[in-house]
This record gives structure tokens, C-alpha cells and sequence, in this order.
């Protein structure tokens, strides 16, 4: 089953190995920061994916900012003490 975990980025066991999908296609949230952190512009992913909207691409940054702040008001970035 599909799902929406947030804005535009689903998720579904069947898909992408249940990774973060954008809308349901087999594009995942990590392969557009990936491009995007390799230095691809926006415009640049949206010409490589036809079904790609600019708010997709808005819609991973934001994700991966809430993950991120999850895991620093968790500290999981921080390894066990020993």
C-alpha cells in the first residue's frame, strides 16, 4: 500500500526496497539530494526526470531537513557512551 509520509514523498514496501519515493514513480528522495549535493541544479534533475516537479524537488530538501533535525533533537548522530 502506498503511503504518504510526507507532502510528496511516499513510501511503499513494493517500491524502491521501501525507501523514500517521490509520488509513487521509482525515483528516490535520496537519489535527488544525491544529485544535488553532487552539484546538479534543480532545472537539471527536472530535464533528466520528465514527471518531476520543482515542489518534488523542494518537498526532499524539506524532508531531509525534518530528518535531520529529528536526529539532532535525539542526538542519533552521536555514537553510544561507553
Amino acid at each position: 500500500m502506498l503511503r504518504y509520509i510526507h507532502d510528496r514523498i511516499t513510501v511503499h514496501p513494493d517500491l524502491c526496497g521501501g525507501r523514500p519515493t517521490i509520488r509513487g514513480h521509482r525515483l528516490t528522495v535520496q537519489q535527488v539530494l544525491e544529485s544535488l549535493t553532487a552539484g546538479d541544479t534543480p532545472a537539471e534533475i527536472l530535464e533528466d526526470f520528465d514527471f518531476l516537479e520543482p515542489e518534488d524537488i523542494a518537498a526532499c530538501q524539506q524532508f531531509a531537513l525534518k530528518i535531520a533535525l529529528e536526529a539532532l533533537r535525539q542526538r542519533t548522530y552521536l555514537p553510544a557512551a561507553a
